[in-house]
């Protein structure tokens, strides 16, 4: 890869996906990824700037910050979805719009209810490995509805990042509960 040069006099305030210069997608290549950040934060980690005075070594600050938060977004494909959907114009508002298809909230209180009835490492073992296949099959539906569709279809894909959402927070209650087993709290 050329080395990439950043554009410093430019607002801080660019889209994630450009600010790397990559294709708004949700497939990534996380070792390219991995690569423009490091080449990015190369020119303006505010070591670099130590002898300019403290305006520029504020400037690099906010530079290597931003590009920080960017990449810990684009990193996490759960974060870059629903980032992707709004910048696609369907913010996902997971704290106001939290209405689900009735077919779904069927199934998080049928998870819910196995999670309760969870006694033995294998239960939990078999409500980690359910979860993890409904959440691998909404990030394909994902990269359907963003990356495959044209035009694309962000109102779809954020449907989809809210259940993402509700299932990685129960993937979260069940790892918790496997900690508690383990340490014998349970």
């Amino acid at each position: 890869m050329s080395e990439m040069l950043l554009d410093t006099a430019s607002p801080l305030t660019r889209d994630d996906f450009s600010l790397f210069q990559l294709p708004r997608l949700f497939s990534l290549d996380l070792g390219d990824l991995d690569q423009r950040w490091k080449a990015i934060q190369k020119q303006v980690h505010p070591d670099r700037f130590s002898m300019a005075g403290p305006s520029a070594q504020r400037v690099a600050m906010q530079w290597s910050s931003r590009i920080n938060e960017a990449y810990r977004r684009l990193k996490n494909p759960l974060s870059r979805a629903s980032y992707l959907c709004e910048l696609l114009g369907a913010p996902i508002q997971a704290e106001n719009n939290t209405a689900m298809p009735s077919a779904f909230l069927m199934e998080q209180m049928e998870l819910r209810e196995n999670l309760e009835d969870a006694v033995h490492l294998q239960d939990y073992e078999q409500l980690v490995s359910t979860v993890q296949k409904s959440i691998a099959q909404r990030q394909a539906l994902c990269t359907k509805w963003l990356d495959e569709v044209s035009p694309a279809q962000p109102h779809e894909a954020a449907q989809e990042v809210r259940a993402w959402m509700f299932m990685d927070r129960f993937l979260q209650d069940v790892q918790r509960r496997v900690a508690q087993l383990s340490e014998g709290k349970l």
